[in-house]
């Protein structure tokens, strides 16, 4: 099977095309990625080394450069992760949120049906639903209403409807996921866990917003991966939440950090970010109905990932 997969220099979808590759030794991956600053350049060298991954240096919103790529390429499944995603910076702006994930979703749509696609598979996330009350032990369902709260989330929310349309319209086989915050190698490092590892390990106080007690569920990113790639296979063209179960406030994130690194850190509470949720949780049981389990234990993974920051910082100190 041939994949074109956006976004496969970031964080999940560099996972991704990792994970396709190792356990798909006859799929190629034709990765698109336009490098911005959230690039991982380590792991784009990795995938170059396989002869079944071709890649292009390409904007999303490039719709000529994007046909010339699905002419020559003719992909059976197009998997969407290129987006921004810092809701920070979509705060500050939201200009070129709306231009990526709303415009250049829409390109790749386009694509999509004027060369007859297998699957258009678009990622998303659990911020589309809002968020719910700190002490709750609801979850969202697929069928929940979107109520994002942030111009991030609100790009997601808009590139998932243009995604349904396209289906209802045009008939294009379309798929979403919406997961929960992922960990893992890759991330960069404006994410709260590495954020949280690399700032105990140089020594600097741990910035935390508002009380620290927002809660995510955590997934480890090989999971998401999992859980997309059975969704392309064997789900039917649907909407699929994929959470872990896995959920902690950021407050005990830092402190199981904090306990794994052995390190004595300082907690600085700052102002809390505008509209900021304060809990995600997303009900998997669709998901888990055609076949798809989490896999990993969770401190054995975040142990992994607080290992993976180490030999980098280590390497650097050396090198420097």
């Amino acid at each position: 099977m041939k994949l074109l997969i956006t976004g496969c220099a970031g964080f999940i979808g560099a996972n991704f095309t990792e994970f396709i590759l190792e356990k798909y030794p006859e799929d190629i991956v034709v990765g698109v990625d336009c490098l911005t600053y959230a690039a991982n350049a380590e792991a784009l060298a990795e995938l170059k080394k396989n002869p079944r991954f071709r890649f292009y240096k390409v904007d999303i919103c490039d719709s000529y450069s994007i046909e010339d790529i699905f002419l020559n390429e003719k992909p059976e499944i197009v998997v969407n992760f290129a987006a921004e995603s810092h809701v920070d910076r979509s705060i500050a702006d939201s200009s070129v949120f709306v231009k990526t994930n709303v415009l250049g979703t829409q390109v790749l749509l386009d694509a999509a049906r004027r060369h007859g696609v297998r699957r258009f598979h678009q990622v998303s996330t659990d911020e589309v639903y809002g968020d719910l009350p700190i002490d709750s032990d609801d979850s969202f369902s697929e069928c929940d209403p979107l109520r994002p709260s942030s111009p991030y989330s609100a790009s997601k929310a808009a590139a998932d409807l243009l995604a349904l349309s396209y289906a209802k319209t045009h008939r294009l086989s379309v798929s979403i996921s919406r997961s929960s915050n992922n960990f893992g190698k890759y991330q960069h490092t404006e994410k709260l866990i590495p954020t949280v590892i690399l700032g105990m390990l140089s020594g600097k106080s741990v910035e935390l917003y508002g009380d620290g007690r927002n809660v995510r569920d955590w997934i480890y990113v090989t999971d998401n991966c999992s859980a997309i790639d059975m969704i392309i296979r064997y789900g039917e063209p649907d909407i699929y939440n994929v959470g872990a179960n896995n959920c902690l406030s950021n407050l005990s994130i830092v402190k199981k950090i904090g306990e794994k690194l052995g390190c004595d850190y300082e907690i600085k509470y700052v102002s809390d970010r505008k509209g900021h949720d304060r809990k995600y949780a997303v009900c998997a049981d669709k998901l888990k109905s055609i076949g798809w389990q989490n896999c990993s234990n969770f401190d054995l993974a975040l142990s992994d990932t607080i290992e993976w920051y180490k030999e980098r910082i280590m390497s650097k100190n050396v090198n420097s």
